[in-house]
C-alpha cells in the first residue's frame, strides 16, 4: 500500500503523515458499479481515493438521482467528512465509476491529524472548498442551463475523469444521472450528433469536440 499511497498523495502529505496513514488505514478494492456509500448510512471512516473514479449522487424527493460530482485519485468526499465529524447519516450515494482502491481512515485519526499536520488541515479545507464549488456548479446547471447544455457538460466531465473520449453509458443511465427521461436524452444526443459534437455508436458515445 505504501507505493500506492505515495503515488496518490506524496505531493499533498508529508512522509510522516503517509506513514501514519499506512499504519491505520484499511485498504478496500472496488469494482465498477459497486455502491460504496448509501443514503441514510452512518459513516465511521473517511475515504482517501488511491485510484479509480467514484461518482457522488443526491436523491430527490421522487427517488430520482442527481449527479453532484466525481472523485478522482487523491480526492476525498467533503460530504463524508461532515458525516464522520458530525456523527450524522449520509445524504449522498457513492457509486464506483471505474475499478479502484480506497483507503479508509478512522474518525479518531481524522480529528487528531487536524491539530498535528498542517498538510492534513489544508487537505480537508481544500476538499470542502472544491466540493462546495462543484455542488454550486451542479445547482447552477439545474437553475440556469438548458438540458442540452447540461448533457454536453456531463459528457465532457465523464470523458475527463475517465481519460477517454468514448463514454460507455446507456441513454437510460445518463437520463437517470441527469434526472430526466431517456426519450429526452436520446433526442438531445441525436441533435449533438447532427452538429458533429458526438458520434453515436451501438453501445458507446464518442465525444468529438
Amino acid at each position: 500500500m505504501n507505493e500506492l499511497l505515495k503515488e496518490a498523495y506524496s505531493t499533498i502529505f508529508e512522509p510522516k503523515l503517509i506513514e501514519e496513514i499506512e499504519s491505520v488505514a484499511t485498504l478496500m478494492d472496488f469494482n465498477e458499479g459497486d455502491h460504496l456509500i448509501e443514503i441514510g448510512q452512518y459513516i465511521r471512516q473517511m475515504p482517501l481515493l488511491i485510484n479509480g473514479v467514484i461518482k457522488i449522487l443526491r436523491e430527490d424527493r421522487t427517488e430520482g438521482e442527481l449527479l453532484l460530482y466525481f472523485l478522482e485519485k487523491g480526492d476525498t468526499c467533503a460530504m463524508t467528512l461532515a458525516c464522520c465529524l458530525g456523527d450524522t447519516k449520509s445524504e449522498i450515494r457513492a457509486i464506483a465509476e471505474t475499478n479502484g482502491t480506497v483507503a479508509m481512515i478512522p474518525i479518531t485519526k481524522m480529528e487528531e491529524w487536524l491539530g498535528k499536520y498542517k498538510s492534513w488541515r489544508n487537505f480537508v479545507f481544500s476538499s470542502y472548498n472544491k466540493r462546495l464549488s462543484e455542488m454550486l456548479s451542479a445547482i447552477d446547471n439545474l437553475a440556469f442551463m438548458k438540458m442540452d447544455e447540461r448533457l454536453l457538460n456531463y459528457l465532457r466531465e465523464k470523458a475527463k475523469v475517465n481519460r477517454s473520449s468514448v463514454i460507455a453509458n446507456t441513454h437510460q443511465e445518463i437520463a437517470y444521472e441527469l434526472n430526466t427521461s431517456r426519450v429526452v436524452i436520446s433526442r438531445l444526443l441525436k441533435a449533438l450528433e447532427n452538429e458533429g459534437i458526438i458520434k453515436l455508436n451501438r453501445n458507446t458515445i464518442e465525444l468529438l469536440k
